[in-house]
This record gives structure tokens, sequence and C-alpha cells, in this order.
């Protein structure tokens, strides 16, 4: 952020998105859910969506039921947005996921459905809402939430891990398509610990043996993502799109770091 005029430092204020309207897909768990509770705190009105009401919702976020893996249902989510609020500033595509199943016995069904719900549903929201922030004065933003299955190897999850992929780069062509009233980045979030991770992981001793293989020692936490989409929506990153910000924790120590055994040298 630049100096103001007087040479003095600008104030940032603790709720950057007061007035703004924010959508964000699949937020009424887990990572969605902290997402959503991140930009209401930050001043945002938000509305969330799922295919299901959950039993309670943090206060002051609504929620529609939508599948945005339906072209017309994720139009209609943005037109629900726009009537009860008047405009749509921020979209976070989070709505995601895949069993693990291995890639040689994945069935054609489960093929078009992770990559309906990882890669096609994003799409449609992310166009629909295009289509009211080009009109709209200030513009917007669309948020896409990534993985790492991306970018390394992930037994199990060959498909989604394509899906997440062809995630990001959708994001980078649209962010050159839309540009400059449309910001487009991407999310690409390492491994998390949520209510579901031991579905995944294992039991509390594996979910600990996994989290040592982090750099920074630990899992991300909902709330790490959080942070990030609140950065990326704010006006502190308002130069910014196309962008694939990676919050993995440092990655995975390389297998040769722990296995080579160095020769001393006099």
């Amino acid at each position: 952020m630049s100096p103001s005029s007087n040479g003095s430092e600008p104030t940032r204020s603790a709720t950057p998105l007061t007035g703004q309207v924010a959508v964000v897909t699949g937020g009424t768990r887990g990572i969605g859910r902290a997402i959503a509770r991140r930009l209401r705190s930050a001043g945002a009105s938000v509305l969330v969506c799922g295919r299901s009401e959950p039993a309670d919702l943090p206060d002051g976020i609504e929620f529609v039921a939508a599948d945005v893996r339906d072209p017309q249902q994720a139009t209609q989510l943005i037109e629900k947005a726009v009537r009860r609020f008047g405009r749509l500033d921020i979209v976070v595509n989070n709505a995601g996921g895949s069993p693990a199943v291995p890639a040689a016995t994945a069935s054609p069904n489960l093929v078009t459905s992770v990559v309906r719900l990882n890669l096609m549903a994003p799409f449609f929201v992310a166009q629909a809402a295009n289509a009211v922030m080009q009109q709209q004065e200030g513009g917007g933003h669309i948020l896409n939430i990534g993985s790492v299955a991306a970018i390394r190897p992930a037994p199990g999850t060959a498909v989604y891990a394509a899906a997440k992929a062809g995630l990001a780069v959708l994001t980078q062509a649209l962010a050159v398509e839309w540009a400059p009233a449309v910001r487009v980045n991407c999310v690409t979030a390492g491994m998390v610990r949520t209510e579901e991770t031991g579905d995944h992981y294992g039991d509390e001793e594996a979910l600990a043996a996994v989290a040592a293989t982090v750099p920074l020692g630990r899992m991300a936490t909902p709330d790490d993502i959080a942070d990030t989409c609140l950065l990326l929506t704010s006006p502190l990153a308002g130069y910014v799109t196309g962008a694939n910000l990676v919050v993995d924790g440092g990655g995975q120590r390389p297998a040769y770091a722990d296995t080579a055994r160095p020769t001393p040298r006099d």
C-alpha cells in the first residue's frame, strides 16, 4: 500500500470489507465455513450455499440451497445474492472434494462427478458472477480454492488432482479475460485438518505422523486458509490477479532429507 499524500502511512481498517457482498460455495462446514466467518468478521455481508441447510451457521451469515454443479442453479445462486444485497463483490469457489478411489478402478460416473464439482462448477459460478461484476462500479473478485494435489502426486485422487490443476489454469485465463474489472485468484491449500480429516489420514497417531512431514510441523487449520482468502479479497491485494498462492506450511520434507548420509569431510 502506498503512503498517503501527506507522507504518513494510510489507516488500515480492521473491517476492510465493510459494505461488500460475498458468496461462498460449500460454506456450511470446514474450510468454507471458516472463510465465510472470516469475511463476515471483516465487514462483508455473506451468503453461503450447500445442497442441504446446516443445523446452524455463524451469526450474520445467510444460506441458500444450491447444487453448483448444475449451471442453472449456479446462476440462480448469484441472482439470489444480488436480489438480497443489491450487488456482488466477492465469490469464493470453495465447494469441492473427492472420495479416495484408485485410478485403475474409477468409474466413468465418478470421473464425471469429480470433474463437474471441482472444475465445471467453479466455472459456472464464476461466469454468472462475472456477468454481474462487469456491470457494477468497483468490479469484483473471484477466488478459487485449489489443492496441493494439483502440484504433487495424489494417489487415490488422480481425477481430483487433474480437476484442481485445471482450476489453477482456469484462474489464470479468466484473470486475463475479465480484467480490469474482475480480479481472479487461486488459493492452493495444503493438508488441512477439518472434521473429516481422519477419514482420509487415519487416527490421531497417523495425523501426528502426517503433520511431522510438513516443515512448519502441523497441518493447516481452516482459519489458515480463511486468513489467506481475506488477504486476497481485501484492498491490500488490489493489484493481485491471476495468482496462485500456495498455503501448505512449506510443502513436505523431501525423502532424501531424512535418508541421506553425507560423507564427512576432513
